[in-house]
């Protein structure tokens, strides 16, 4: 004869039915922030820039963006890291100065350490546009950081990663964590009353 189940207490019940319930709307606003970021419009820009890390991914969408609107600049994050291999390639391979690409390496590999550069490097370019590269989970962290640190107008495009359902879950902890720091904790504070000078005084190692 089966045992019978445990039943929960009413207290418990409702712990349990809040957690499951804050944990799906947590998975609903997940989705729509890191997988359904698809831009409405997408327009000409000064410069288009990829975003370091998975640049066979990220790298062919930010050529076709050059080659489409006619984009002056392509600037690629370069890292040397395992990946970013194919933006790191495409840099190492061209011939600089260039008028159509420049490559630049952050002072820290990571999107804070390139919102700094990138918004350096606008300033110093003079861009009062740029379009910004990278996957659709890294979006919108990666679009508050870059308007932490620019006043030029951002446009973010995304490409699309083709991930595992796992890797998809462990993408939303990340992002939701990362959310939440780049909102308690804003890049570039002290460089907001920055000019351009300065800005090309402390400019990151580009090319």
């Amino acid at each position: 004869m089966p045992l019978p189940l445990p039943t929960l207490s009413p207290p418990a019940a409702r712990i349990v039915a809040w957690i499951s319930g804050a944990a799906l709307v947590w998975l609903v606003l997940a989705v729509q922030l890191f997988v359904n970021v698809d831009p409405l419009t997408v327009h000409r820009t000064d410069a288009v820039i990829m975003l370091g890390g998975a640049a066979s991914e990220r790298l062919p969408v930010a050529q076709q963006m050059q080659r489409d609107y006619n984009i002056p600049v392509l600037v690629l994050s370069h890292t040397d890291t395992p990946g970013n291999v194919a933006a790191d390639t495409a840099c190492n391979s061209a011939a600089f100065p260039s008028i159509q690409l420049l490559c630049f390496q952050p002072d820290e590999y990571d999107t804070r350490g390139e919102a700094r550069a990138i918004g350096k490097i606008a300033r110093a370019n003079g861009w009062k546009s740029i379009t910004v590269v990278t996957s659709s989970y890294h979006l919108s962290r990666a679009e508050r950081l870059m308007e932490q640190c620019t006043t030029a107008d951002v446009q973010m495009v995304n490409s699309h990663p083709q991930l595992s359902a796992g890797q998809w879950l462990r993408r939303f902890v990340i992002e939701t964590g990362g959310l939440l720091d780049v909102s308690l904790r804003p890049e570039c504070a002290d460089q907001t009353d920055q000019s351009v000078s300065d800005a090309v005084g402390e400019e990151p190692n580009y090319r």
